[in-house]
């Protein structure tokens, strides 16, 4: 018997019951993106956990959030990091990100976030330019997903060896499965999905949290 147990509708409510500790400022975040048309942008709060939990694990310092939204996935990340840690945002919404400039505000760690504003490409390519190659502890892709495999290369200049790439979304609702699925966003990161198991520049798992869940360490 395989040691796997199906996740249904009853094990996510319990494991959001008994283990998810979501703190009051990131739960009124939670709320209030949630109560917006592009509610499913948001990563759910288990998940969120997570990434605080694995930033701390590897003592982290200074993090990438590419694909900020509302700030729910970096609040969770900056509130993990040490007094002088730092996380860098990048995202292309100025109307999205202030409600996350605010929330970075309430939760007291507006000092250790900067954010980038402007198409993700660029700004990474700027990064890069700027002799940031090599020095991020930890990322996470959650961005527009055609551009996955365009971030992913960038990402793996700007992290550290020994650091962590955690790419959202790789299941894609399960629409990975399915070969006849011609949405780009789709294709593209089922092609990455295939590059990333076969990539020796990576450690690499696929887990199975939320839409999916990828951990790359770059060697």
């Amino acid at each position: 018997m395989l040691n796997r147990t199906e996740i249904t509708p009853a094990i996510y409510d319990y494991v959001v019951r008994v283990g998810v500790r979501e703190p009051d400022v990131l739960r009124r975040l939670h709320e209030e993106t949630a109560a917006m048309p592009e509610a499913e942008m948001m990563i759910p709060p288990e998940q969120g956990q997570f990434l605080n939990v694995l930033v701390k694990m590897i003592n982290a310092k200074k993090t990438l959030d590419v694909g900020v939204f509302t700030g729910y996935s970096s609040l969770w990340t900056a509130l993990a990091l040490p007094e002088d840690g730092q996380l860098f945002g990048v995202d292309n919404s100025d109307e999205w990100t202030s409600v996350a400039r605010r929330y970075w505000r309430e939760a007291g760690v507006s000092d250790k976030c900067h954010l980038l504003l402007g198409p993700a490409s660029e700004t990474l390519d700027k990064l890069i330019r700027e002799s940031h190659e090599n020095t991020f502890d930890f990322a996470f892709i959650d961005a527009d997903k055609v551009n996955y495999d365009d971030y992913y290369e960038k990402v793996l200049k700007l992290v550290r060896p020994g650091g962590v790439i955690a790419i959202d979304n790789v299941f894609r609702s399960g629409e990975v499965l399915d070969p006849t699925v011609d949405e780009p966003g789709t294709v593209t990161v089922t092609a990455l999905n295939e590059k990333l198991s076969r990539d020796e520049r990576v450690s690499l798992a696929m887990l199975t949290v939320a839409d999916g869940l990828t951990l790359a360490v770059k060697k």
